[in-house]
């Protein structure tokens, strides 16, 4: 069954700019100031127009994921420099020691959109930050089974071009790190961190700290490669020094293979159902 157009009483903004581009050349309607303000690309990139930019960069990513019906999604964070295991004898030594991440991240995602092509492609759905290295490997992995994935790609003045595993009609750009990140939270049912840089240590923090502070709700939060974070991170010196409870460490927990994760993640909803029911 086809839903009928809604009724629409006035002209809808299409309308109304085909009717601007046919009014006739005079120097009034040449002026600047004539111009649609929605089509006026001067207008809105006035510095007055941030906050309007700002919903505009909120709204659109959340609309289209509406209409496909993503209903949730798992979060990947990771280096965008980690290469591929076929790439890693170019790579610098250190680099090149942790590509084995990058099959995992690709076997991760393969496993847990096997699960969301299950339920439509409307649960489970992956989410990487669209760019290269570990957000390629979800990517791929998510393409070869058979399912959709979701790049949150940002500009950036080198390398963050999306990459060509992301579905193409949810490869998104983003001028705003901040509502990038909302973004990737939103619909999250589990987040997975991989091994990175400045960006993956900003994408860990600021969503443990929504969990923390309880502004988000408790999902699996899985840090991929126990020996490489708790070199990065003396997790427990900060619990000794007062700064975070010692229950806060009981919020992230380390794995290391894909299949690990998925237990993890099943494991959780399963707890989760089986509370709701006997609160029921």
């Amino acid at each position: 069954m086809t839903d009928k157009p809604r009724y629409r009483p006035f002209p809808d903004a299409e309308q109304d700019l085909r009717a601007w581009r046919g009014a006739p050349d005079t120097p009034q309607t040449r002026s600047p100031a004539y111009r649609l303000a929605f089509a006026d690309a001067d207008f809105l990139m006035r510095d007055e127009l941030r906050p309007v930019r700002l919903q505009l960069e909120l709204l659109k990513p959340e609309l289209m994921m509406a209409e496909r019906e993503i209903n949730s999604t798992v979060v990947m964070f990771g280096g965008a420099r980690i290469p591929a295991p076929a790439a890693a004898a170019n790579a610098p030594a250190g680099l090149s020691a942790l590509s084995a991440y990058y099959d995992q991240a690709q076997e991760f995602a393969r496993l847990m959109t096997l699960k969301s092509v299950e339920k439509g492609c409307r649960e489970h759905v992956i989410v990487t930050g669209g760019g290269p290295g570990v957000m390629e490997a979800g990517n791929r992995g998510a393409a070869e089974a058979g399912g959709i994935s979701v790049g949150l790609n940002i500009v950036l003045p080198h390398e963050q071009a999306p990459n060509a595993w992301v579905t193409p009609e949810l490869s998104f750009n983003f001028h705003y790190f901040a509502i990038r990140k909302m973004h990737f939270l939103m619909r999250a049912e589990a987040v997975t961190v991989f091994p990175g840089g400045f960006g993956t240590l900003d994408e860990l923090f600021e969503s443990l700290t929504l969990i923390q502070t309880r502004r988000m709700k408790r999902i699996p939060f899985l840090l991929f490669g126990r020996s490489f974070w708790e070199k990065v991170i003396n997790w427990q010196a900060l619990a000794e020094a007062g700064t975070i409870s010692p229950e806060d460490l009981s919020l992230f927990s380390f794995v290391e293979t894909a299949e690990e994760a998925v237990a993890a993640i099943s494991d959780h909803a399963e707890r989760t159902e089986r509370e709701g029911n006997e609160r029921g």
